[in-house]
């Protein structure tokens, strides 16, 4: 798979202005930079020291974007082997040491090592193919009182998880983006 320098770039941080790579692939669509903005202005009190996911990584802009912001760490996820090449390139490039996992979310909210140890998970998974009930899988890797931030298809309706609290959401053109924190055991009222 090519990839090539697009008008994919770190918006903000210290890393402000570095391109990325975008791979050719009708896999991906990457988050347009109205709604990243948006996205990051939300996340903003959520990112120093924060332990990240970027889950459906793509090109690993948003897991790259909230290091530049200040988090301490970031894990991807991306299930084609072939995009996982461009992103372990965009973390060369940016010179973040990082994780990258090319398996499905689903197989990867498995792995014990992660079980509730995520501070922020952001998912901006393909809307085509867009599971709520595989998103909803998230939880167990999100740690406690941790925040799930959702890309989602701004024409389906705002997606309601038990034990995770709608902290926030916005509309942008075709994106819907909502923020969720996982409330801790004891303010869990729900099974």
């Amino acid at each position: 798979m090519n990839s090539k320098n697009t008008n994919l770039r770190i918006l903000s941080g210290k890393l402000k202005g570095k391109q990325l790579h975008s791979p050719h692939s009708e896999l991906t669509h990457p988050m347009g930079a109205r709604e990243k903005l948006a996205l990051f202005n939300m996340l903003q009190p959520y990112l120093s020291g924060a332990r990240v996911l970027d889950a459906y990584a793509g090109s690993g802009a948003l897991g790259i974007e909230a290091v530049s912001l200040g988090a301490s760490s970031a894990v991807f996820v991306e299930r084609s082997h072939k995009i996982a090449a461009v992103l372990r390139e965009n973390l060369q490039n940016t010179a973040i040491t990082a994780e990258v996992f090319a398996e499905p979310v689903a197989k990867f909210v498995l792995r014990p090592e992660f079980q509730e140890y995520f501070d922020l998970i952001i998912a901006d998974p393909p809307y085509d193919k867009f599971v709520v009930e595989e998103v909803f899988q998230l939880k167990k890797i999100l740690a406690s009182d941790g925040i799930l931030a959702l890309s989602f298809p701004a024409h389906s309706e705002l997606p309601v998880f038990s034990s995770l609290k709608l902290l926030k959401s916005r509309q942008y053109a075709a994106a819907g983006i909502a923020l969720y924190q996982k409330l801790s055991s004891n303010q869990n009222t729900s099974p």
